[in-house]
């Protein structure tokens, strides 16, 4: 576990969403630099896209990103992992036909004092569920799957699996209807005990910000292709 979780805790909020953050100019100008930044990741099994935002790309657009996400969480530092040579990565563009299972972005470094995440929707088409359950350890993708939890050799800014959630939060059943309209791509036995805290529909203009100790996904709602944009932060 984290060493700092008082201090993570005291900054822990409830979720938010900030409307018009960004207008379709800057929108536009978040999907050219999208489609010059190299591939760092195609997935094709999972059907999925990552492209790390590079520090020497849209320079001009990372003074407006800036801004605006300090003026709604105050003074953060970038916590991206970093390129080869050490620089800083400035987000996480990603381009996804498939959802993205139960998971938390808690970084990779115990002594960090993490902070908030921020995602910014490209296209329409998708939500993000956020529950109010809370996990202080490192980035790590939860899973009943044996599969999955046998994967132990990880590269660099992998996330770990566990099913060490299943009984952390008790024992109450998921709740079906939710499930089958927005969860159906999770078993419902690995969201025992679990509880939403918020549905964020994806809107184009918008910034939802979160806790990086918040489990969440995406929901198994998608039409055709999403692309968002994501940064993590600490203090």
């Amino acid at each position: 576990m984290h060493k700092q979780i008082e201090k993570i805790k005291n900054n822990d909020s409830s979720p938010k969403i900030i409307k018009n953050v960004f207008n379709q100019n800057e929108i536009d100008q978040f999907l050219n630099l999208y489609n010059e930044l190299p591939i760092t990741v195609h997935n094709k099994k999972q059907n999925v896209i990552k492209k790390r935002w590079l520090i020497e790309y849209g320079k001009d657009l990372e003074k407006i990103f800036y801004e605006r996400v300090k003026n709604e969480i105050g003074d953060f530092k970038y916590d991206n992992l970093k390129t080869d040579d050490g620089k800083d990565i400035l987000g996480l563009f990603q381009e996804s036909y498939n959802p993205i299972g139960l998971h938390i972005d808690g970084g990779f470094n115990f002594e960090d004092l993490i902070y908030k995440q921020t995602l910014i929707p490209l296209t329409p088409k998708g939500s993000t569920i956020i529950f109010k359950n809370r996990f202080y350890g490192k980035s790590t993708n939860f899973t009943i799957d044996k599969k999955e939890l046998e994967i132990k050799n990880l590269n660099y800014g992998q996330n770990k699996r566990s099913s060490d959630h299943i009984g952390m939060f008790g024992d109450k059943p998921f709740d079906e209807k939710v499930h089958k309209q927005y969860l159906n791509h999770e078993k419902i036995e690995n969201l025992i005990g679990l509880e939403i805290e918020l549905i964020y529909e994806w809107e184009v203009g918008s910034m939802l910000i979160f806790d990086r100790t918040n489990l969440h996904c995406s929901s198994s709602v998608i039409d055709g292709k999403k692309i968002g944009l994501t940064t993590f932060t600490k203090k």
